[in-house]
């Protein structure tokens, strides 16, 4: 196979985007329009779902991707307007802060279940359309650099975006006789609303310190990473996971130095 530009290209593909009402999911949802895939929102809040469908020229799906029924029924209405699902990003998720000592069962459950148990129902339900209408899909699930690192506070949040990196790499091998690829996305610091509505005010500045390449990531760059996931250009990558964060991973606790000069550990 020659290497060329057609590789990138998502023209025919038809891509579910759960939780693309806003943040790192309209992003990619944008990106995988732009590369010319058929893009299915799929987003609890009717207002957003519109709006990040309208945005992509893509279809507005109204879902609570945890209730398996809902699942089903916004799959058949995705198949029915666009034809067999080809790309699925499991986007969706949710966080609060909670320390171990503090967090209830209904709060752990509640994370898993906003974080975790909807990535196994869609990507079931998808792969096995997937399997019936013989594509040969793809499968992008957002976990987080938080999924690698300890997170005080944030204890169930962290396990459930662990177990989607696990996850993906059990299902990139259950998948792989089918011809479905399996990866992820593990994103840092990105300036979504969400952040950018509670950060405080410079915050931004501190980010030259923190992250290797000195800034925040964009929403814009997460969806580069999908266009290659779901795209030809990544046809030998399954059960992957990929930080893109700037270098923070690799990083592992190191931060510029307040002179400029080379990297200490710990803060700057």
């Amino acid at each position: 196979m020659t290497l060329g530009p057609a590789a990138a290209s998502l023209d025919g593909a038809v891509a579910v985007v759960t939780g693309a009402g806003a943040g790192i999911g309209r992003g990619i949802a944008g990106g995988l329009a732009a590369f010319g895939a058929s893009v299915a929102i799929w987003e609890r809040d009717a207002e957003s779902a519109h709006a990040a469908a309208r945005e992509c020229g893509g279809l507005a799906v109204v879902v609570d991707v945890r209730e398996a029924d809902e699942v089903d029924d916004a799959l058949k209405l995705t198949i029915e307007r666009f034809g067999p699902v080809s790309v699925l990003v499991n986007n969706a998720g949710g966080v609060f802060s909670s320390s171990i000592l503090e967090t209830s069962e209904n709060g752990w459950f509640a994370l898993y279940r906003a974080n975790l148990s909807h990535v196994l129902l869609c990507s079931q339900r998808v792969a096995r359309s997937m399997i019936e209408h013989e594509v040969a899909g793809t499968i992008i699930n957002v976990t987080s650099i938080e999924g690698v690192r300890a997170a005080p506070g944030y204890a169930a949040y962290a396990a459930a975006k662990a177990g989607v990196i696990n996850f993906t790499k059990t299902a990139a091998l259950e998948f792989a006789t089918h011809g479905i690829r399996v990866n992820a996305l593990a994103p840092d610091i990105t300036l979504t609303e969400g952040l950018i509505s509670v950060a405080p005010e410079g915050i931004e500045d501190s980010f030259a310190d923190t992250v290797p390449l000195g800034r925040a990531g964009h929403v814009d760059e997460m969806a580069g990473a999908a266009v290659f996931l779901a795209s030809q250009l990544s046809s030998y990558v399954t059960g992957e996971t990929l930080h893109i964060d700037g270098g923070t991973h690799a990083a592992g606790g190191w931060h510029h130095a307040q002179d400029g000069d080379g990297y200490v550990l710990g803060p700057g």
